[in-house]
C-alpha cells in the first residue's frame, strides 16, 4: 500500500479515514492491531482493553498506540514514532477525535445513530461522558416486563 491512501473506508468493517500529515490514510483497528494494543496497554484481554476505552480516558501515549496500530491494521508500515510525527488537522483536539472515532468504529458506539453502528459498547467522549456498556445479555435474554 502506498503513502496515499485512495481506499474509501468501511465502517462496516470497522475503518475509519484521517488526513494525517497531509496525506489520507484508512486506519482500522483489525484483530492483530487489537492484539498488538493490548500488549502495548498491558491490558490482559480484549475485554479489559475495551473496558479500558469505555473509561474514556486516555493519556497521549495510549492515544499514539491506537492511531499507530489503526494505520498498521489498515496496512500501512507506520511505527509510532513516525505517527507521533504526523500533524493532524485541530491538533490534540483533532487526535482525540479520530481516536473515539476509531474505537467507536470497532466497538460500536451508544444511541446507534448511524446505520453502521450496532448501538453496543462505545466509549465515553467529552460530548458524552456517559454511555452504556457492552450488553452482558445472552441473545434473547428477557430484558423485564414489556
Amino acid at each position: 500500500m502506498t503513502d496515499e491512501d485512495t481506499h474509501m473506508p468501511n465502517r462496516i468493517r470497522g475503518e475509519v479515514s484521517a488526513t494525517l500529515g497531509g496525506r489520507s490514510y484508512t486506519l482500522c483497528l483489525t484483530l492483530g492491531a487489537l492484539a498488538e494494543l493490548e500488549s502495548a496497554l498491558a491490558a490482559g484481554d480484549l475485554m479489559a482493553l475495551a473496558e479500558r476505552f469505555e473509561a474514556g480516558r486516555l493519556s497521549a501515549r495510549e492515544a499514539l498506540a491506537v492511531i499507530g496500530a489503526g494505520l498498521r491494521g489498515a496496512g500501512h508500515e507506520i511505527s509510532d514514532a513516525e505517527a507521533a510525527a504526523m500533524p493532524i488537522d485541530g491538533g490534540a483536539a483533532g487526535y482525540v477525535r479520530l481516536v473515539v472515532e476509531l474505537l467507536e468504529a470497532t466497538f460500536g458506539a451508544a444511541g446507534g445513530s448511524d446505520p453502521g453502528e450496532t448501538g453496543r459498547g462505545g466509549v465515553a467522549t467529552p460530548e458524552n461522558p456517559t454511555r452504556a456498556g457492552p450488553s452482558r445479555e445472552p441473545p434473547g435474554a428477557s430484558r423485564g416486563p414489556s
